[in-house]
């Protein structure tokens, strides 16, 4: 029985959704402010902050799933922090506001069905819209977003893979 079935973690699993959903609103905000003014570009890296927490949490339950897609996350937001091309910002913020919307659903499976749930979320389009950002991403490095001292920061085409995207 995997961590997320075990009875005995419930309590801690509620408690994670339920915090999750709070931090989506931060997040949602954040992507609010990105709307109205694309060059508000700080929102982002607050963004990455604020998904990093999910991130760990979800880590530190078993949600699998949901840590990396929020990793993907945590990617996106940090290195379109870096850019300055307010259409692309736009579309980054239309798939981050997709993003939420998708781990909104990822967490509420996992409260209702003690499971992580990606097969019953029509994930192929966003998919696909994640392989195109990842394409524009290719040539930003940041060092807050690699994996480990001497390792190459994992792209967003990995997570898709590793999520079966």
């Amino acid at each position: 029985m995997s961590d997320l079935q075990d009875p005995m973690m419930k309590e801690i699993i509620d408690d994670f959704c339920d915090e999750s959903q709070e931090l989506f609103d931060q997040l949602e905000e954040c992507l609010e402010v990105l709307e109205e003014d694309s060059t508000q570009v700080q929102q982002l890296e607050k963004f990455g902050q604020i998904i990093d927490r999910v991130m760990g949490a979800a880590k530190s339950i078993g949600a699998e799933q949901t840590a990396l897609f929020c990793e993907m996350g945590k990617i996106i937001g940090y290195k379109s922090s870096q850019i300055e091309d307010p259409p692309l910002i736009e579309i980054v913020v239309a798939i981050l506001f997709d993003s939420v919307e998708l781990l909104r659903k990822m967490v509420n499976s996992l409260k209702e069905n003690k499971k992580e749930d990606l097969q019953s979320i029509n994930t192929k389009a966003f998919a696909t819209r994640l392989q195109w950002l990842a394409d524009k991403f290719k040539s930003i490095k940041r060092s807050s977003i690699a994996i480990g001292d001497n390792e190459q920061e994992k792209s967003i085409d990995s997570y898709i893979k590793e999520l079966g995207l």
